[in-house]
């Protein structure tokens, strides 16, 4: 049976779970191997395996992982292997696996072996080292191919850290952390600590991003929602002003403003990536508003629909039609495929929206 990691994962969460026989997960994204193994070890404990490493440093290390799924403990019921290492399998190795998984489906043993190893393509997926285990086994494709993929994976975690994010918090968290899945997750560990410390104190497991995370005590709860204004309290920041102050500035045209607080931005070390977020949303939110859209629809605030009038009313069509491209040079900027410093431009951004212009024409 194959599967994607994002369908797997959520069931291996579950209260209860086979696991005997064989399980392959191929892909490059460490961080999901480590979560599938954080899943599965809770029913290996609770079924009372002996969990071994081997490392396969030779096609002849199958002989090691073939002993020891052979062999019996008086102490433990059967045993799961977690191998990693590329070394294929030869013919005789495949066919004792097949056997091996055969009996597991027939009930004649409990134990578990679990292949981690790099993606593996079409061509290596039709080969017979493969078959085994996508005949009589679980083999989970551990990558992720779009950034719905990665959002929908971290909302599964989410929920298990008791936490519901809002889709602008959603926005600024994937911006923010570049679209990388640890520092995401890393994120989303720290707001369990902030807005649910209960939680997370009852579960001690997870105490580091790299270990157990499943949390029943957060399941039996009514998820927390968080919004953007939220989500910035686990952004790292010793700035006098925050990102939300520079956003005030701008719709108000207060160059000056604009001016002090991106500095005080810069010297402080904010993430550039968060100072692009904040322009880019008032930026978007302007030509939207310019193009005849609702603001109620695109979701402002009724307390700030006034300052992006005041901010469309400072523009004209033409001035606007200049930002995607600025914005987009910003982006380059930040991550360094153009030599142009990243805060030069920043600031350009935010003055332009503030209705000054850094450079003359």
């Amino acid at each position: 049976m194959q599967q994607t990691f994002i369908q797997a994962y959520p069931k291996l969460l579950q209260p209860s779970v086979a696991v005997a026989g064989l399980w392959l997960a191929h892909g490059d994204e460490p961080l999901l191997q480590q979560w599938l193994i954080n899943a599965l070890r809770p029913h290996w404990r609770e079924q009372n395996y002996a969990i071994k490493r081997i490392e396969l440093i030779s096609v002849k290390s199958w002989q090691e992982v073939l002993s020891e799924l052979g062999s019996q403990s008086l102490f433990d019921d059967a045993s799961a292997l977690i191998v990693t290492g590329n070394h294929k399998p030869d013919k005789a190795t495949i066919a004792e696996l097949e056997q091996f998984a055969i009996d597991a489906q027939a009930g004649a043993h409990s134990h578990s072996l679990l292949w981690l190893t790099p993606k593996q393509d079409k061509r290596s997926q039709a080969s017979k080292w493969f078959a085994p285990f996508a005949k009589y086994g679980q083999v989970i494709d551990g990558n992720l191919y779009d950034e719905r993929a990665r959002q929908q994976l971290l909302q599964v975690q989410a929920e298990q850290f008791g936490l519901r994010l809002s889709q602008e918090a959603w926005q600024l968290l994937m911006s923010h952390t570049e679209h990388h899945l640890l520092s995401a997750y890393q994120t989303l560990w720290r707001l369990s600590y902030l807005f649910a410390p209960k939680l997370s104190e009852n579960n001690n497991d997870s105490l580091s991003p790299t270990t157990d995370n499943r949390n029943s005590d957060a399941a039996s709860h009514k998820n927390l929602a968080l919004g953007i204004t939220d989500l910035q309290a686990a952004l790292v920041s010793d700035a006098q002003f925050s990102v939300f102050d520079l956003s005030d500035a701008m719709l108000t045209g207060n160059s000056m403003q604009v001016a002090k607080i991106m500095f005080q931005l810069q010297a402080t070390d904010e993430p550039t990536t968060l100072v692009l977020w904040a322009i880019a949303k008032d930026m978007r939110l302007v030509m939207a508003l310019m193009d005849g859209q609702d603001p109620q629809s695109l979701g402002i605030w009724r307390s700030k629909q006034g300052l992006y009038s005041q901010a469309c009313r400072r523009h004209s069509l033409a001035q606007t039609a200049e930002w995607p491209d600025l914005l987009y040079r910003c982006d380059q900027a930040i991550k360094g495929l153009i030599r142009q410093p990243a805060w030069e431009l920043l600031l350009q951004a935010a003055l332009e929206l503030s209705g000054k212009k850094l450079f003359a024409a």
